[in-house]
């Protein structure tokens, strides 16, 4: 039986004290190996009560650049789970070919359709960053980003 159409918004990254100018970051996060994965941050959407995951919207931002190479290339992708499976992309990865040192910020939003792997509450978030040069690549997640998730309570 259905009971409720439940919206729930959550601000999972970037927790923390205050800051002098209003935004918040998560922790940097560097690459170590080149061409390899390194998740930047993964976190756990648990909405108050549980129910069948009916679509989910994004607005991720994060920050990338290269600890102090010119010509380093970074990729990354936002990815989701159902908790404890497989990952799902949800998007293709974007290439920032020769980021540089200054960071750049980058923004990926909308809206989601439960597919296999991740159609279920609660489910997890991450980024992932990789680096075609070792030790170059650094990422961090705005404080801005959000989740908003629609079910139905039952």
């Amino acid at each position: 039986m259905l009971l409720a159409i439940v919206e729930h918004v959550e601000h999972p990254f970037a927790k923390g004290n205050l800051t002098a100018d209003g935004i918040q970051w998560s922790a940097e996060r560097d690459t170590t190996t080149a061409g390899a994965d390194a998740e930047v941050e993964s976190v756990t959407i648990r909405p108050p009560t549980m129910g069948v995951l009916l679509e989910v919207e994004f607005g991720l931002t994060a920050a990338f650049r290269a600890v102090s190479s010119a010509t380093a290339d970074l990729i990354y992708k936002w990815q989701a789970r159902n908790k404890g499976g497989s990952w799902v992309d949800l998007h293709t990865a974007v290439t920032k070919t020769d980021i540089g040192t200054t960071y750049v910020e980058e923004t990926r939003s909308g809206r989601f359709k439960p597919e296999t792997n991740f159609n279920a509450i609660p489910f997890e978030l991450r980024l992932i960053v990789q680096c075609n040069e070792s030790n170059e690549g650094r990422a961090k997640i705005k404080n801005s980003s959000y989740v908003r998730v629609v079910y139905s309570a039952s």
